[in-house]
């Protein structure tokens, strides 16, 4: 084989080693994110972003080891969309080992009700809170009726509906405001036909 295509396609480590490498790689990277909790997926700050690009950086000589070649990174890349692919079909197929990996929604106001341990819980002050629901239409936190924290790290946020009797009012006020613009179209037509 000619030097360039050795130094190429040649692997310098053994194939076994080039699988299992990006397997435990992926592992430790599922385990670190669950730990790190959802709020690290959905709000990242800049020095979030500066661990997640030092740390693809880092580990990728553990991915690829001493080999620089190719077939090597194809391998390598290869093994990650294949346990990806796997992990994520088992998932969809076993929803309790989803809530495992992937952890429950929590809800950070229920009823109203800011919950400060959870927000505690989920590394979320109240500032990064509100600005979510400001993207989200609201202008203050007291006009959410429940906020949750999905396991990607997505908020949503719930409007508070006012009061059954506020809206029997609101109802019947335009109920009203109709009736009475039909009597002044009707007291208009009477004058113009006399």
């Amino acid at each position: 084989m000619h030097p360039i295509w050795h130094n190429m396609f040649g692997l310098e480590l053994p194939l076994l080693e080039k699988v299992l490498r990006p397997v435990v790689v992926y592992v430790f990277l599922v385990i670190s994110l669950r730990v790190a909790g959802k709020h690290q997926l959905a709000q990242l700050n800049p020095l979030d972003l500066i661990v997640l690009l030092t740390l693809s950086n880092t580990l990728q000589n553990a991915i690829i080891g001493a080999d620089n070649s190719v077939s090597g990174g194809l391998i390598g890349a290869a093994t990650l969309l294949l346990v990806n692919y796997l992990v994520v079909r088992i998932l969809f197929s076993h929803e309790r080992w989803d809530h495992v990996i992937e952890g429950n929604p929590d809800a950070l106001i229920e009823r109203g009700i800011l919950k400060e341990d959870r927000l505690k819980k989920e590394l979320l002050t109240k500032a990064e809170l509100e600005t979510a629901a400001h993207r989200q239409g609201f202008a203050s936190l007291d006009e959410v009726e429940q906020a949750v924290i999905e396991p990607g790290g997505t908020l949503y946020f719930v409007a508070k509906k006012p009061p059954v009797g506020e809206i029997k009012q609101a109802e019947l006020r335009h109920r009203l405001d109709h009736i009475s613009q039909q009597l002044a179209d009707l007291q208009r037509a009477l004058h113009r036909g006399r």
